[in-house]
C-alpha cells in the first residue's frame, strides 16, 4: 500500500481539542429549505421529508446532497419514512445525474461527525457525487485546487429540470 504524505491535514485535525460540541443553532440546510429561494441555495427538488441541494463546495460537479426538513444531528435519530425516502430519493438522484452528466460511477454515503468529515454535523445528510474515470488528478494534492469542470448554474437548472420530469 502507498501512503500520501499530507501535512496540511495534521494542521486542521489539531485544531479540534477533544469530544466537539453539537451546536443547536439553525443549520445552513434548515436556513436554506425555509427560504424558499431554491435557485440561489441550489435547491433542485423538494420532497414531503427531504430535499436535495447542490454542493456549494462540491467534489465534484453534480456533487448533490440529500437532507431531511427536521434538522437531526444523529444519523439513529431519524424516522423509517426520512429514511425510505431519503434513500429512494438517493437512487433518483444516481438516475437524474446519469441521464444528465453521464458519470462512470458514485460515491454515495454521509459523514457522520466531524472526524467523519462532516462539515455541516448538527444535520445528518447524504452525498451523491458522480466519479469520471481521470477525474482524480494532481490539481488537489499539489496545487490545493479542486477543478469543477461546469458553471454551477448551468448544472443546477439541468438538474433541476431532470429531476422536475419524474423518474429518472
Amino acid at each position: 500500500m502507498q501512503r500520501l504524505w499530507s501535512p496540511w491535514r495534521s494542521k486542521y485535525i489539531g485544531t479540534f481539542k477533544g469530544e466537539p460540541k453539537r451546536r443547536k443553532q439553525e443549520s445552513l440546510f434548515t436556513a436554506a429549505w425555509k427560504s424558499k429561494k431554491d435557485r440561489r441555495n441550489l435547491i433542485v427538488w423538494r420532497g414531503t421529508t427531504c430535499f436535495v441541494i447542490m454542493n456549494r463546495y462540491p467534489y465534484n460537479s453534480g456533487h448533490l446532497m440529500i437532507v431531511p426538513y427536521r434538522q437531526v444531528a444523529d444519523f439513529r435519530d431519524l424516522t423509517l419514512v426520512e429514511l425510505a425516502e431519503m434513500m429512494q430519493v438517493a437512487q433518483r438522484a444516481v438516475g437524474v445525474l446519469q441521464e444528465v452528466m453521464g458519470p462512470h460511477g458514485f460515491n454515495l454515503g454521509a459523514n457522520l461527525g466531524r472526524v467523519a468529515g462532516a462539515g455541516i454535523e448538527n444535520h445528518v445528510h447524504f452525498h451523491v457525487v458522480p466519479r469520471w474515470n481521470g477525474d482524480t488528478n494532481f490539481m488537489p494534492v499539489l496545487g490545493e485546487t479542486k477543478v469543477v469542470s461546469e458553471e454551477m448554474a448551468k448544472t443546477f437548472e439541468k438538474l433541476r429540470k431532470s429531476f422536475a420530469k419524474g423518474r429518472s
